[in-house]
């Protein structure tokens, strides 16, 4: 009946010419985000969302809702929307984006700083994402700045996560006049690759915005005693990361994972999955994805304070590779967004579209917002550094594998950190 229903509403759907065309495809990536939204508890809103975009894509622009003469801003109704409907539309005035430039912001890896590692164009850090139902408040850093005030603003997750916590900082510190003098690492360490964590401190608003590096959310532990030989380390589904407990206590808790869950990786690392006692080496690499998303929701309900604190799991942010990718990575060169969204491939991220936090009643699952990025990122193929995540004098012009996983700064992170803004503004303001 799942199935029927959910076909029933593509088929309402699908007056626009483009879906007639493109027929094929979008049963596709229907049957593919049905699998997803069916086990995940999003319902039947958030699919008919993500079937609007497969759409609409190509149709004419978003219209927001007039009410009493304004603007309806995106709140707590929107909030499965807001992510999945919507399209990217360029600043073609170069009003307000980007919002801040690299070269301003001492927050910023070297691989994120794509302009001055010598990207010629700077399109990509033009776009914002602008639902169709709701319009998003402005980007405000100052605003922010007073809502967070004596607050935690912590981000949990892997290095994509990271790429999203250094954007919200140079958001944030574009209001500081003296931000390297105001804003500073706690423990005075410095914005490098690291496996540990970091936190800076607004001096003046008594605010932390903290990183804490963990890919899998779960704990990974060493090989278990009578264990195969070939099984070097093992990921403890059921058990969150040992600095868990740091988390709690935030304002905001902002999750992310998935990156890191591949087959390919999991066999490099000789890594497989623990559940108790019980060594699963027969188990699917989604199927151990959702038994950690199900620890992660697990925990959150149990440790985290939903009146005191804003709990969120942004989804996987694809990536544009190919295997054995060279000269860049198949990202390379591109300098547009793929607007079209029956060009793209949602075959490739099986099982992490949408997040599966099953088991659990709806009261619970209001505790995890969940911020569902992957359909508009995936469109964002120009978005990454490619070769340009190295400085000019370090770079190998032929043959180099480029990074087509995370993202330039300014750049995408931005315009996850505005939807951002608006869950914060809807929970705080």
């Amino acid at each position: 009946m799942e199935m029927a229903s959910a076909r029933r509403r593509a088929r309402q759907v699908s007056g626009d010419h483009v879906v007639l065309l493109s027929a094929c495809v979008v049963l596709i990536s229907v049957t593919l985000l049905l699998a997803a939204a069916v086990s995940s508890g999003f319902g039947a809103a958030g699919l008919a969302g993500e079937i609007k975009v497969v759409g609409r894509a190509t149709s004419a622009p978003a219209a927001v809702e007039d009410v009493d003469g304004g603007r309806r801003y995106c709140g707590d109704d929107d909030r499965d929307s807001m992510f999945v409907d919507g399209e990217w539309v360029r600043d073609e005035a170069e009003l307000r984006y980007p919002l801040y430039q690299s070269r301003d912001c001492p927050f910023i890896d070297v691989g994120f700083r794509c302009g001055e590692n010598g990207r010629p164009d700077d399109g990509y850090a033009r776009w914002t994402w602008r639902p169709r139902r709701c319009t998003l408040p402005r980007f405000d850093a100052k605003k922010l700045l007073e809502v967070l005030r004596n607050r935690r603003l912590v981000f949990v997750g892997d290095s994509i996560g990271r790429n999203q916590w250094e954007s919200m900082l140079c958001m944030l510190s574009s209001a500081v006049p003296d931000a390297e003098a105001s804003v500073r690492e706690e423990n005075g360490s410095p914005i490098t690759k690291h496996k540990g964590y970091l936190s800076f401190r607004f001096l003046h608003h008594n605010l932390t915005v903290e990183h804490y590096r963990s890919p899998y959310l779960v704990r990974r532990g060493s090989r278990p005693r009578r264990a195969p030989r070939h099984v070097r380390s093992v990921l403890q589904l059921g058990a969150m990361d040992a600095r868990a407990p740091l988390w709690k206590g935030a304002d905001i808790l902002v999750f992310n994972s998935g990156h890191w869950w591949n087959q390919n990786r999991f066999q490099q690392l000789q890594c497989y999955f623990q559940e108790g006692k019980k060594l699963r080496l027969d188990m699917s690499v989604e199927s151990a994805y959702q038994r950690a998303m199900d620890t992660v929701h697990q925990w959150v309900q149990k440790e985290v304070d939903a009146s005191k604190t804003l709990a969120i799991f942004r989804t996987y942010s694809p990536a544009h590779t190919r295997h054995a990718a060279t000269n860049g990575g198949s990202c390379a060169m591109e300098t547009l967004p793929e607007l079209n969204m029956t060009k793209i491939s949602l075959e490739r991220w099986p099982g992490m579209m949408q997040p599966v936090f099953g088991g659990l009643d709806s009261e619970a699952a209001s505790e995890l917002r969940v911020m569902n990025v992957t359909l508009m990122t995936a469109q964002r193929r120009d978005g990454h550094p490619a070769v340009y995540n190295v400085q000019p004098s370090a770079r190998v012009p032929v043959g180099q594998r480029g990074d087509c996983s995370h993202w330039c700064l300014p750049g995408v992170p931005d315009a996850w950190n505005e939807l951002l803004y608006a869950m914060i503004l809807t929970r705080y303001v």
